[in-house]
């Protein structure tokens, strides 16, 4: 009996030496920042047009929601990044897959909600910064969840039980955002 309970501590022991001796798995990917903000619509010039230039009405502003990752992998092939906004009590869903996303801290990725959804969603109300009640983002590779921020303090997936409403929170390339800072975003995977 003695014997047993001596060989049982010996193996706990080297069990425990051998849980604290090995390091702890390195984190390949990290969401490290959230941020939202409303923006005016971009104007551009151009010649040719056969009739008069349109200008968007400057009081209208787009939501837009980007979020700054690190990746540890030299070069990771493919991300997706799926984004939850609550505006004025309604969850609205999309998601952008990234391609060739470099090592770094200062990789970003954003998406943007249109001055019309935000009306629809404000029934005619003022769109202010208190419209938007959270934020957050899940960051995936391979259909594995790999990082998870929100823009407030919240329960982890706080969205999971809420109605979602998809379809209306559109990647860069959707947007006319599309030709501006493609230094500063992680490039998109074109549609198939």
């Amino acid at each position: 009996m003695k014997r047993t309970i001596l060989i049982s501590a010996i193996v706990v022991s080297a069990g425990v030496a051998t849980a604290i001796a090995q390091p702890r798995g390195a984190v390949d990917f990290q969401l490290l920042k959230i941020s939202t903000n409303f923006i005016s619509s971009p104007q551009f010039t151009y010649t040719g047009a056969e009739h008069e230039q349109f200008q968007a009405d400057q009081r209208e502003r787009w939501l837009e929601a980007e979020v700054t990752f690190a990746c540890a992998p030299e070069f990771t092939d493919e991300l997706t990044l799926k984004y939850f906004i609550l505006v004025n009590g309604k969850l609205l869903t999309g998601e952008v897959t990234h391609v060739n996303i470099p090592a770094g801290r200062e990789n970003r990725s954003v998406m943007y909600v249109t001055p019309k959804t935000l009306q629809r969603l404000m029934l005619g109300r003022t769109v202010t910064n208190n419209a938007v009640q959270n934020t957050a983002v899940q960051l995936i590779q391979q259909g594995a969840l790999k990082d998870e921020i929100s823009s407030q303090r919240a329960a982890p997936q706080w969205y999971a039980t809420l109605p979602q409403v998809g379809g209306l929170v559109l990647n860069k390339n959707e947007t006319p955002f599309m030709p501006l800072y493609w230094d500063r975003y992680c490039q998109i995977k074109p549609p198939r």
